[in-house]
């Protein structure tokens, strides 16, 4: 099982957050939209999931049609 570094976690909450707000979406959609539960989204927003696994991220990522490096990286 892979997972994401926990540096990264309120960088990859902060852009999460970031991308569903520019998409105009709700938590419930983008879980929808990724293949994942709202419970899933919610907890790694509000930085309870303390290591998403890189599957997860993946499917965030292509929620968003961009890169995990989009989500891990931080945005200026």
């Amino acid at each position: 099982m892979t997972t994401l570094k926990l540096k990264n976690i309120s960088i990859i909450a902060e852009n999460i957050k970031k991308y569903r707000n520019k998409m105009g979406i709700s938590q419930d959609k983008l879980s929808k939209l990724a293949g994942t539960t709202l419970q899933t989204i919610t907890k790694i927003e509000s930085g309870i999931t303390l290591d998403p696994r890189i599957k997860t991220v993946r499917k965030i990522a292509d929620a968003f049609s961009v890169n995990v490096d989009d989500l891990l990286n931080e945005i200026l």
